[in-house]
């Protein structure tokens, strides 16, 4: 059954919790997300279909409409496509945090001189989630300047959401292998796999053989996403398996379609409503440290 957006507090009240925790939201200063959002508006060309964005809106009423939602905390991803803005998106991000009820300090970084100095001062102000895009940043995450960096956020179990599949178009290092080879340097290194993976959704979740690789769900199984990446349904069981390490995420407000047909997608899979509870509260909640 479809969750429409006015339904979704009934639906999260169903399961007996006290909201949702979506560890994959974006804010970004105006200048970027309005570039971000001329890149999806040539979708047609680049990805042979549209993407009208969903929730192209105000800051100030993006916010109203999570709390509308329910959505108790989330994170204002952030990532640079070129050198030179990791460190100042990630002071935008602190304060941009700090002045958001529910905003929960996150931050990036780019291969270039200074990423371990920035990554570091973020760790000590606070940021608690960061976030790698490797398709839009165009660079290998096995690069030895983010050496430094990938062990600062093992030592600080940290968790990094990392865009490495190949998907919605693959990249020069996309795919399961640099970031798998980034996990082999770095066991411990507490990753979030964006998008299940997709649509190296079997490839990725082996990664899980690491202890502390998780995959947040974002756009994965909506009927958009299953029109361009069908998740093998032979895969389902595996999800049910991992139902400690598969967290909510939404992508919100960069969605062709309402924000309750991730959750909808995400009750399709018949796993249980403890599955549910995991994945859509108490996953992301122990992730982001709440």
């Amino acid at each position: 059954m479809l969750v429409r957006d006015e339904d979704v507090p009934a639906w999260w009240q169903r399961l007996g919790l006290d909201g949702l925790v979506d560890v994959h939201v974006h804010f970004l200063p105006d200048q970027v997300m309005n570039a971000v959002w001329s890149y999806f508006d040539q979708a047609s060309e680049r990805y042979g279909t549209a993407w009208p964005i969903n929730y192209r809106t105000p800051i100030q009423e993006r916010l109203k409409t999570l709390d509308a939602l329910g959505v108790r905390a989330f994170p204002a991803l952030v990532y640079p496509h070129k050198p030179g803005m990791a460190a100042w998106l990630n002071t935008w991000a602190r304060e941009f945090a700090a002045a958001t009820p529910g905003c929960v300090p996150s931050g990036t970084f780019f291969p270039e001189p200074g990423a371990a100095e920035y990554v570091r001062e973020a760790l000590e102000k606070g940021t608690r989630i960061f976030k790698v895009h490797v398709q839009v940043g165009d660079y290998d995450p096995r690069d030895d300047v983010l050496d430094d960096v990938w062990g600062q956020l093992t030592e600080a179990a940290v968790p990094v959401v990392v865009h490495s599949g190949s998907g919605p178009i693959a990249g020069r290092h996309t795919g399961p292998g640099p970031f798998g080879e980034v996990l082999r340097k770095h066991p411990r290194l507490t990753g979030v796999i964006a998008h299940l993976g997709m649509p190296e959704y079997a490839e990725h979740l082996a990664l899980t053989s690491y202890p502390n690789v998780h995959l947040d769900t974002t756009m994965a199984l909506t009927p958009f996403t299953e029109a361009l990446m069908p998740f093998p349904r032979s895969l389902t069981a595996r999800l049910g398996d991992l139902g400690d390490r598969i967290v909510l995420g939404s992508d919100f407000p960069n969605i062709p379609y309402d924000y309750g047909v991730q959750l909808s997608a995400l009750e399709s899979l018949d796993l249980g409503d403890d599955w549910l509870r995991a994945v859509c509260l108490t996953n992301g909640a122990r992730l982001l440290d709440l």
